[in-house]
């Protein structure tokens, strides 16, 4: 055998660390050239590791799309954990810890260093990794986020946890890894798995010659010491410090926005605060880019665009205007820094409020993607879709005078200001669910003063320009969620108008201020505050409705709740805007989409799902001869009660890709979205006491939507029929046959052809999206091995 290591060889034949038999003998070929990281080794990993270990919820805080993540290795601690009492020390990548010993300081352990006497190799990665070749079936149930998951820090623990688990080698529920890719994982490994080069990494971290004059640019106006640009700059940094900033150039490299005790020009000395408004602690410090050089993941790719537009839009907006007191420098007071209305009020309200319009989609975003988005706790605050519009500057009365928010700052404080140690005694009649309160009646209180003939559609804002998103459609898929540009679906059941003071708390508070590694009393905290956000969105959408059916509508929001605990308010405020029919929800948006909207921006209606007023959902096609008759079955399907997703009404089961290949030759794409019913989301836990399965839809959208697929679907044009069909009268078919039917389209995670699809959806994905595209997440593929 050439270029065979015979230790290695019988090494890996004993493998699943100290196994207490010898498996049948796998040919295997160790190469002892070197092997390259960066280019042998990152690609395997990036395609079948970094799927599930990317994130704040890889498995064991490993994460596998940097050397750095491989090097630093897994630790037992979780970062999310619904009981903590107590803060966690943060464990970030690249900000909390520099090199391997200070990791090994932080209880991380080892995966790719081996600890046998012998100098053979048996590190866990390798011995999980040929576990599972030796062990290829998937088998039962595999949850890859469960709280109690093992987390084995030696080949002890390790094979322990393989003797009771067999089928729990590594891919994690997916089939294992080709031959030649185990091979050069076992080869670099042997050799000490090693990673780039200093010439590879100096590459891998140095801005391309474009992105550092952009940088140079960038940081002379972040860095400006007169007041009026030093509070703007920290206040956008506040914004935009979890953004993927993309220059204007040609390159496809991303940068993160961070602090800094070194000025441009020299290597940056992170200040690694917890939250963006925190002391930096220094005299002086700087605003400087770093590139980011871990494969990017959707999940948490959020791309915010720098070039000469934005920059002047950033001067137009902060710099130009005459502000409310002389530009001055304000301290890092904590409490004063958890409310932005207080530690910005010298900026005026409409030069914030403008900068979140123009942005609103990547505000949203942060919100949705950031690290508070996790787990099913966090995201029930939200109906699984609904539609955002925005109240325009000029009818937003805490833009036109200042002075309300000034009044209203002990009634905007939120939750944030105590930092990440909220005790849970602290929660019950807490003062910030007080001041909530109080601000919402003192706010249409305001407006009914102010504004006694109610509110138009002029009170809508419409945006500027196409690159604007004035309307955004939101998702939620169970415990992940996505944020859209335009009005996507069919008529949802509630919508929000967001105005400044709202969209201002929900990023503090959610997102600037959220701490993950904080106790179980902060994240409690900050998931009941939103509660209240959420009923000053759907109540700011009710003041265009007409006066008697407001309060009806809201109660109807929240089956199951006693009325007098449904929180509605709204001060005597009359209806301005005349409706012609009973149903002024809908005749509202149409009129804001059709005449307000598009005009300025190009946003319409989806054509798909969307059923206008007085139009039926269809029946099933006779023939299918057309794009109509595809079209016609796809709104079919999509009709609440459809019994596919009234009886297939897993929590795992609520976005799945769909390539349909085409009789042309080429392939669509499209995603499927199953929107579930809740008569209310007021609760905390026992969500299942408010679904209605009879009662979920599905939508069907071109294209890519959401980061975490919970299945894939492979199709022939000609079977579309056929699937129709299955997805309509799925009660009235053998069990049996319907999974055989089913299993003819859908790709199980024991398929063995897994990898084979999903390298198609991520591959059409990063074409199809070469900017905004990123890794899928396969955590939460359905974890059924079929």
């Amino acid at each position: 055998m050439k270029n065979v290591s015979l230790p290695l060889v019988f090494l890996i034949l004993i493998l699943a660390g100290c196994a207490k038999k010898a498996p049948e003998p796998i040919p295997v070929q160790i190469p002892t050239r070197p092997v390259n990281y960066l280019h042998e080794i990152k690609p395997i990993l990036d395609k079948r590791c970094a799927v599930c270990h990317s994130c704040y919820n890889s498995p064991c805080q490993l994460k596998l799309n940097s050397y750095e993540g491989v090097d630093r290795g897994g630790s037992k601690k979780a970062v999310y954990n619904s009981t903590r009492l107590t803060t966690m020390d943060p464990t970030r990548l690249f900000i909390d810890a520099h090199s391997t010993e200070e990791w090994r300081k932080k209880d991380f352990h080892t995966v790719t260093e081996s600890t046998a006497a012998d100098g053979l190799n048996n590190s866990l990665m390798l011995q999980i990794l040929s576990h599972k070749m030796k062990n290829p079936e998937s088998k039962g149930e595999y949850h890859s986020e469960a709280e109690d998951l093992t987390c084995p820090a030696t080949s002890i623990e390790l094979d322990g946890y393989l003797s009771k688990h067999p089928n729990r080698g590594m891919p994690f529920g997916f089939p294992p890894l080709k031959q030649e890719e185990f091979e050069l994982i076992a080869g670099w490994l042997a050799q000490g798995a090693r990673g780039p080069t200093a010439a590879e990494q100096e590459k891998l971290t140095t801005p391309m010659a474009a992105d550092a004059r952009e940088i140079s640019k960038w940081e002379t106006f972040f860095n400006n010491q007169d007041p009026k640009y030093a509070m703007t700059a920290r206040y956008l940094y506040e914004h935009l410090f979890l953004a993927h900033i993309k220059f204007g150039t040609d390159t496809n490299e991303f940068y993160e926005l961070l602090r800094s005790k070194t000025p441009p020009g020299s290597p940056v000395d992170l200040i690694d605060t917890v939250r963006p408004y925190d002391d930096p602690e220094v005299e002086t410090f700087y605003y400087r880019f770093r590139k980011i050089h871990s494969t990017i993941v959707h999940k948490t790719h959020m791309v915010f665009d720098f070039n000469d537009a934005k920059l002047s839009r950033f001067k137009e907006l902060f710099v130009e205007p005459k502000w409310l007191q002389k530009p001055h420098l304000v301290g890092y007071d904590p409490t004063d820094s958890a409310n932005p209305f207080v530690s910005f009020e010298q900026i005026p309200p409409r030069s914030r409020y403008q900068f979140l319009l123009d942005n609103c989609h990547y505000i949203i975003m942060t919100f949705i993607r950031g690290p508070v988005c996790r787990g099913q706790v966090a995201l029930n605050v939200i109906h699984d879709h609904f539609w955002v519009m925005f109240q325009d500057p000029d009818h937003d009365l805490s833009v036109l005078n200042p002075a309300f928010l000034k009044l209203q700052k002990d009634n905007l404080i939120m939750p944030i200001e105590k930092g990440s140690r909220f005790p849970v005694r602290d929660l019950i009649g807490n003062k910030y669910d007080k001041a909530i309160n109080n601000y919402y009646k003192a706010r249409q209180e305001y407006y009914m003063s102010h504004n006694y003939q109610g509110q138009g559609y002029d009170a809508i804002w419409k945006g500027n320009s196409a690159a604007d998103a004035p309307l955004l459609t939101i998702y939620r898929h169970f415990d992940s969620a996505s944020v859209h540009k335009g009005v996507l679906g069919n008529l949802p059941r509630t919508m929000w108008v967001m105005d400044y003071p709202q969209l201002e708390r929900i990023y503090y508070a959610l997102v600037a201020g959220f701490d993950v590694y904080g106790t179980l009393g902060h994240q409690l905290a900050v998931r009941l505050y939103m509660d209240g956000l959420r009923e000053e969105g759907e109540s700011y959408f009710l003041g265009f409705m007409p006066a008697e059916k407001r309060r009806p509508m809201m109660e109807s929001w929240y089956k199951g709740v006693k009325p007098k605990n449904v929180t509605y308010y709204d001060a005597g405020i009359p209806g301005k805007i005349s409706y012609k029919t009973d149903k002024p929800q809908q005749e509202f948006i149409e009129k804001v989409v059709k005449h307000h909207i598009l005009p300025e921006t190009g946003i319409s209606f989806d054509q798909v799902n969307y059923m206008p007023q007085g139009v039926e959902f269809p029946p099933l096609p006779d023939q299918y001869e057309t794009m109509a008759d595809y079209l016609q079955a796809f709104r079919s399907v999509s009709k609440p009660g459809t019994e596919f997703f009234s009886l297939v009404n897993d929590f795992n089961a609520n976005i799945v890709y769909i390539r349909i290949r085409k009789n042309d030759g080429t392939d669509a794409v499209v995603s499927m979205i199953i929107n579930r019913w809740h008569d209310n989301v007021a609760f905390l836990f026992n969500e299942k006491a408010a679904l209605n399965p009879d009662k979920d839809n599905a939508d069907f959208i071109a294209g890519f939507h959401g980061s975490y697929p919970n299945y894939f679907i492979d199709i022939q044009q000609d079977d579309l029929p056929d699937f129709f069909d299955l997805l309509s009268n799925l009660s009235t078919i053998d069990d049996d046959e319907a999974d055989q039917r089913f299993d003819k389209y859908g790709i199980s995670r024991s398929n063995k052809d897994f990898w084979k699809y999903y390298d198609w959806f991520q591959e059409r994905f990063n074409t199809d999206q070469p900017v905004h595209s990123g890794l899928f997440d396969l955590n939460r593929y359905y974890y059924l091995a079929r």
